[in-house]
């Protein structure tokens, strides 16, 4: 008896567009779980990754489980692992799966949700500046 090996983890690649500058990292936080986005790094489920800016055109996280997920980015040019904001703006660059129109505030959980239900899924992201 033959069974269809069907993996039971995917692989994310999110290629990331548009850095004004190589300078610090790009700081990529993929989750799951709506409460915990667009700032994911107090989901002990997220994915997180910190990739230097001149070497982030592409993040790959492997081992994910199929379902719903959405992508934030920062682009942490002076390298504090955070998003430096100037009164209500940010400092820094950013960018989220699905690249939604932003207005006031970050993108809902729904505007930037994705499925992850092949083997293989891509996100290309395309970040924005404010300031």
């Amino acid at each position: 008896m033959t069974l269809n090996a069907t993996p039971l983890t995917s692989t994310l690649d999110v290629s990331i567009h548009g850095l004004r500058s190589m300078k610090g990292n790009v700081l990529v936080c993929v989750t799951a779980n709506p409460k915990f986005f667009p700032d994911c790094s107090k989901d002990p489920k997220s994915h997180r990754a910190k990739v230097a800016a001149n070497n982030a055109g592409n993040v790959s996280f492997p081992g994910l489980t199929k379902g719903t997920y959405a992508v934030a980015l920062i682009h942490d040019e002076n390298g504090n692992s955070k998003m430096d904001m100037a009164i209500f703006l940010p400092k820094e660059g950013f960018g989220f799966s699905r690249n939604p129109v932003i207005l006031t505030g970050p993108p809902k959980f729904k505007a930037a949700a994705f499925e992850i239900d092949a083997d293989e899924v891509s996100q290309k992201v395309k970040m924005k500046y404010m300031l």
